[in-house]
């Protein structure tokens, strides 16, 4: 599952915010949504990769992928480099 990839890539971007400048600068390889983010806050990230032709993987938590990034709260955007 998507959990794992995130936790075992080398590097991660952590945010919607970090995650829209790096699909920006096409550094990106794979973006992963949690199913339970608000909409308004990953819309722009979800845009972005599907204009660029960035696979994106979802799960179900925010809480669980901030887990696997190695953060206390959640995360609604991982952006894995490439």
């Amino acid at each position: 599952m998507s959990y794992e990839k995130v936790s075992q890539a080398k590097k991660i971007i952590i945010g919607t915010k970090q995650a829209v400048k790096a699909i920006q600068t096409n550094k990106v390889s794979e973006v992963v949504i949690a199913e339970d983010a608000d909409r308004r806050v990953v819309n722009k990230v979800l845009q972005l990769a599907e204009e660029q032709q960035i696979p994106i993987s979802k799960v179900d938590s925010m809480k669980k992928l901030g887990k696997a990034c190695g953060i206390e709260v959640g995360a609604s955007a991982v952006a894995i480099i490439n």
